[in-house]
C-alpha cells in the first residue's frame, strides 16, 4: 500500500487516511477508521509518525519560556542521585548517577565510609545513551554481580552475571521479560520468572549452562492474565512461589524445601484475596487483605504450614498496611494514614517497639534490610523535598543520612495542603495541593491536576519536578487520590475497577470542579496530566467533560478499551478493567472507552499525547489512533499533538537529557495554554 502522504514541508496538521473498518461486538457495531495505525512498522505508519513529529515540533519549539524551563529542569534533574544500597560481606552495592551523567552506574563501596568504585557504566556507550543498567542481585560473598541491561524504555532486558574479582562475564540470560531473579548462596543456580506469550513461568538456570535448557519448575497452566513470581530465603533453603490473579485479588502461595528437595507445598490457593509473603528464617510472614480490606499480617511456621497453625501478628486497623519488610529480627510495617506514610517497628509477636520519625508529611519506601542484620535503609521524600536515603539501626532506632539529593530548592518556600472534596456520589476524596507560600488565590491560578486511580497504586507526596516548576511559575499543582488506588485499602481499590471504573473518572472531574468552585482556578487555566492508566484517566475526562479543561497531557496511555487486551501485556489488566470479550464487561468498557467517545466538531482542549516505540507494555497504537481521531474531530483551534520518541518507553532508562527534553515540551505546552502566573 502506498503511503497516504510524504513527510510534510509545511507545519499544518497532517492529514490522516481513514478506513471504513467496522465490526459487530455483542450486537454493537464498532467503527475504527484508524485501525491501520496499529501496524507500528508499516511504511505508511512510519511516514505518519514522521509527519506528526514535524508538526509537533513546529508547535512546541516556538513556545515562550522554553529556555528557562529547560534550565530549571537541568538544575533539578542534573544532580547526584543514589539508589538504596545492598550490603554484602561488608561492601555496599548501589546505583549512582552523578550530575553530569545521563544514566545510572552500578557502584561498590568498600566499608561504610570507603570510596565509591564504578563497576558498570552505560554512560561510556556511544550514541544517544538510551542503554541503561539496573542492579538485580549480588552474591552472598559479594564477588558476583547480577545486572540487567535495557535498550530504550523497553520492559525486556538481558541479565548478566559478572565475576567482579576477575572482571569477567560468567553467564548471561538472553533478552526477555524477567522478574524475581534470585541467585542461590552457593552461586550454583539462578531462579527466575520469565513472561511468555502463554503466561509466566519459573525456571531454574544452572550457572554457566545454556539458558535454552533451563528447567521449568513452576507455573505450567497459568495464563497471560496472571503473574508468577519466585523468592528465595536468605540461606537459600526455601524457594517461594506465588501466582497472582490480579491487583488486590487472589494470590496463590507455595514453597519448596530445596535443602531436602521436597515437594512443592501449598500455603494457600483457595482464597480470593491477596497474599504477600516474606521469608524470615524458618518462618514466613504474610500480609493479606483476606477478611481485612486494610490488611493484616500473620506468621507461618514452615515446618507446620497448615492453615490451622497460622497466627496473626498484626491485626487490621484503621489505616492501610501499604507494605512491610522483615529486617533485624523485626517487622517494619508501612502504613498509609490519610495518604501520609507512617512506619512502625514491631517485634515478631506484633508488639510495638517504636515509630520512625520523619521531617514532614511525605512518602517513605519500605525499610530494606535482611532478617539477620540490624542495618537497614529507607528513603523519604515529599513534593518539594528531594529524596533522602537514611541508614537505620533496627535494634537501636538510630538513623543517619546515607545519601541525599542536593537539588537547588528550598522546601520552606512551598505550601503543601491536603483537602477533601465530595465526588459525584458524595464519596469524600482527598487531594494534595502544592503552591508557593503567599500565592494570591484569585480564582484564576494556572493549575495542573494529576491522578492515576488504579492497580492499588497509592499517589503519595513525592518529589516531582512538574509540581515544583508549576508552583514556581505561580501555579497550583494538584494530585487527587482517586478510587482504584490503594490509599484506603482494597475496598477503595475495588470501588474503581471493572464495572466501577466510572467512579475514578467522576472522582477526577469532581476534583476539577472543586478547584473551580473554591476559588483556585477556572477551566481556561486548568490542565490535566496522567500516564499509563492515568493516560486512560485523562482521556476519559477529556471526552466526558471537554468543557472543564484547557489542556491535556496524555502519557503512554490506554485509550481503545475495546481492543486493549489484544496487545502486548493487555491481558494482564483484564482483572482490573474487564474485557470486551465478555458481554457484560464490554458494556461497561464501551460506556467510557475514550477512543469511542470522540465527537465530531466538539471543542476539545489542547492535547499533547506522549509515547514511543520502546513502550513494550502499553501499545503506542493507543496514542497514535487517538491523536489521528482527535485531529480530525476537534472543533476548536487548540492543537492536538503527538510527541513520539522512537527510543522512549514505559520502563526506566530514559537518559536525563531526554527527560529534560520531554518535560520541557510538556511544561511549556501546558503553561502556554493555561497562562503562567
Amino acid at each position: 500500500m502506498a503511503a497516504a502522504f510524504a513527510a510534510p514541508l509545511t507545519t499544518s496538521v497532517p492529514t490522516t487516511r481513514t478506513d471504513d473498518v467496522a465490526e459487530t461486538i455483542h450486537g454493537v457495531t464498532i467503527h475504527d477508521p484508524y485501525r491501520w495505525l496499529e501496524d507500528q512498522q508499516s511504511p505508511e505508519t512510519r511516514a505518519w509518525i514522521d509527519a506528526q513529529n514535524v508538526y509537533t515540533r513546529s508547535v512546541l519549539d516556538p513556545l515562550p519560556g522554553r529556555a528557562a524551563i529547560s534550565k530549571r529542569l537541568e538544575e533539578l534533574l542534573k544532580t547526584d542521585r543514589f539508589g538504596t544500597p545492598v550490603v554484602r560481606n561488608g561492601r555496599y552495592f548501589f546505583a549512582r548517577r552523578l550530575a553530569d551523567e545521563n544514566q545510572f552506574t552500578i557502584c561498590r563501596r568498600n566499608g561504610l565510609h570507603g570510596s565509591d568504585e564504578v563497576l558498570i557504566d552505560p554512560n561510556k556507550s556511544s550514541g544517544d545513551q538510551t542503554t541503561s543498567v539496573n542492579m538485580v542481585e549480588v552474591s552472598e560473598d559479594g564477588k558476583w554481580l547480577l545486572y540487567e541491561t535495557r535498550q530504550g524504555g523497553e520492559d525486556e532486558v538481558t541479565v548478566t552475571i559478572l565475576d567482579l574479582g576477575a572482571n569477567k562475564e560468567v553467564d548471561r540470560l538472553p533478552r526477555a521479560r524477567y522478574s524475581s531473579i534470585r541467585l542461590t548462596p552457593d552461586k550454583h543456580d539462578v531462579y527466575y520468572s520469565k513472561r511468555l506469550a502463554e503466561g509466566s513461568r519459573i525456571y531454574r538456570h544452572g550457572v554457566g549452562k545454556d539458558a535454552a535448557s533451563d528447567e521449568e519448575i513452576f507455573g505450567k497452566g497459568t495464563g497471560p492474565e496472571e503473574f508468577v513470581d519466585a523468592d528465595l530465603s536468605r540461606d537459600g533453603r526455601y524457594l517461594g512461589l506465588d501466582i497472582s490473579h490480579g491487583w488486590g485479588k487472589k494470590t496463590e502461595v507455595y514453597f519448596k524445601d530445596l535443602k531436602l528437595n521436597g515437594p512443592i507445598v501449598t500455603v494457600v490457593n483457595d482464597v480470593d484475596a491477596e497474599f504477600d509473603s516474606e521469608f524470615a528464617g524458618d518462618r514466613m510472614f504474610v500480609r493479606t487483605n483476606w477478611n481485612a480490606p486494610n490488611g493484616r499480617i500473620f506468621a507461618i511456621d514452615l515446618a507446620k504450614p497448615a492453615r490451622a497453625n497460622w497466627h496473626d501478628v498484626v491485626t487490621e486497623g484503621k489505616w492501610v498496611i501499604e507494605s512491610f519488610s522483615v529486617t533485624g529480627g523485626r517487622l517494619a510495617v508501612n502504613y498509609l494514614e490519610n495518604v501520609n506514610s507512617r512506619v512502625e517497628i514491631l517485634d515478631t509477636k506484633g508488639e510495638h517497639i517504636r515509630n520512625i520519625a520523619f521531617p514532614s508529611l511525605g512518602t517513605v519506601t519500605a525499610v530494606a534490610g535482611r532478617w539477620d542484620s540490624n542495618e537497614a535503609f529507607y528513603t523519604f521524600t515529599s513534593f518539594a523535598q528531594p529524596p533522602t536515603i537514611y541508614r537505620y539501626d533496627v535494634a537501636k532506632g538510630d538513623q543517619e543520612v546515607w545519601a541525599q539529593v542536593k537539588a537547588p530548592i528550598d522546601p520552606a518556600q512551598f505550601q503543601v495542603r491536603q483537602v477533601w472534596y465530595p465526588s459525584k456520589d458524595k464519596t469524600r476524596v482527598p487531594m494534595f495541593l502544592v503552591y508557593k507560600k503567599g500565592l494570591k488565590l484569585d480564582g484564576k491560578r494556572p493549575t495542573l491536576l494529576s491522578g492515576y486511580g488504579g492497580f492499588l497504586v497509592s499517589e503519595t507526596p513525592a518529589f516531582r519536578t512538574d509540581a515544583v516548576i508549576f508552583a514556581e511559575h505561580g501555579g497550583i499543582f494538584a494530585l487527587a487520590n482517586l478510587r482504584g488506588g490503594g490509599e484506603f485499602g482494597e475496598k477503595w481499590h475495588r470501588a474503581g475497577t471493572l464495572e466501577n471504573k466510572q467512579n475514578v473518572f467522576d472522582d477526577f472531574t469532581s476534583a476539577a470542579e472543586w478547584l473551580i468552585e473554591n476559588g483556585y482556578t477556572q477551566p481556561a487555566h486548568l490542565a490535566i496530566e496522567g500516564g499509563s492508566n492515568g493516560g486512560l484517566l485523562v482521556g476519559a475526562a477529556m471526552t466526558e467533560r471537554p468543557d472543564l479543561f484547557r489542556a491535556v497531557v496524555c502519557d503512554y496511555p490506554l485509550l481503545d478499551m475495546i481492543r486493549f487486551q489484544k496487545f502486548l501485556l493487555g491481558k494482564l489488566w483484564v482483572s482490573e478493567y474487564g474485557s470486551s470479550d465478555d458481554a457484560k464487561q464490554f458494556e461497561a468498557l464501551y460506556k467510557y472507552s475514550p477512543y469511542h467517545h470522540v465527537k465530531q466538531g466538539e471543542k476539545y482542549p489542547a492535547v499533547l499525547f506522549v509515547t514511543g516505540d520502546s513502550d513494550t507494555r502499553v501499545a503506542p497504537l493507543h496514542a497514535r489512533k487517538m491523536a489521528a481521531l482527535m485531529q480530525a474531530a476537534t472543533g476548536s483551534d487548540r492543537p492536538v499533538l503527538l510527541r513520539y520518541d522512537t527510543k522512549a518507553g514505559h520502563s526506566a532508562g530514559l537518559p536525563v537529557s531526554k527527560q529534560v527534553e520531554e518535560w520541557t515540551d510538556v511544561l511549556s505546552f501546558v503553561l502556554a495554554q493555561v497562562g503562567a502566573g
